[in-house]
């Protein structure tokens, strides 16, 4: 696996789908920023989430060269399969959820305060377990962390101006990192 962070601003993406694996998805895209966002459903409640983004069909084959990435969730095998095909035709990237030899990628787990983004991952072998590993990391990153990024971000800008070397900067912020106490991690039940 290699891991990326994409951003969404610069990116036609994709998302067809139905159920509540679907919906989570069409949130986690929201959440990251994906505004060129066309939504492919029949379900009233993605329709319903995806407002004005939202198709009430799936997509068709000679569509899938416009994006870059499309994601698929909670379709059946007679659905997916000549939309993944035709993705991969087009150059794009394809995830059918829980269909590993359709995945050119995998979706990690992440915990999102701001610009401040955690992933994990298990190469698509164990989400269960990437999904118990974030809900235990929650709790060490809380939503105090996206204050704590901006807060480094103003400090690493003036010592840019001030042209203070960058190991001289990153020093700098491991020390206010410990002496914050920023890492430390509330005990596990």
């Amino acid at each position: 696996m290699i891991p990326l962070a994409l951003n969404p601003s610069r990116l036609n993406l994709a998302l067809a789908g139905a159920g509540a694996s679907a919906l989570r998805r069409l949130r986690g895209l929201r959440a990251a920023g994906a505004q060129r966002l066309s939504v492919f459903s029949t379900d009233p409640a993605i329709l319903d989430a995806a407002g004005e983004a939202g198709l009430n069909r799936l997509p068709r084959p000679d569509e899938v060269a416009g994006w870059h990435v499309l994601w698929m969730v909670g379709l059946e095998p007679a659905q997916y399969r000549p939309l993944a095909e035709a993705a991969r035709a087009a150059n794009v990237l394809v995830n059918v959820e829980d269909v590993p030899e359709f995945c050119d990628f995998n979706s990690v787990a992440e915990i999102r305060r701001g610009d401040f983004l955690l992933t994990i991952s298990t190469g698509g072998q164990a989400p269960g377990l990437a999904g118990a590993l974030r809900r235990r990391l929650e709790a060490c990153f809380p939503e105090s962390w996206a204050a704590r990024v901006k807060e480094i971000a103003a400090l690493r800008q003036g010592w840019q101006a001030e042209h203070v070397p960058m190991p001289e900067a990153a020093r700098r912020i491991d020390d206010i990192v410990e002496q914050s106490c920023w890492l430390s991690c509330p005990k596990s039940k």
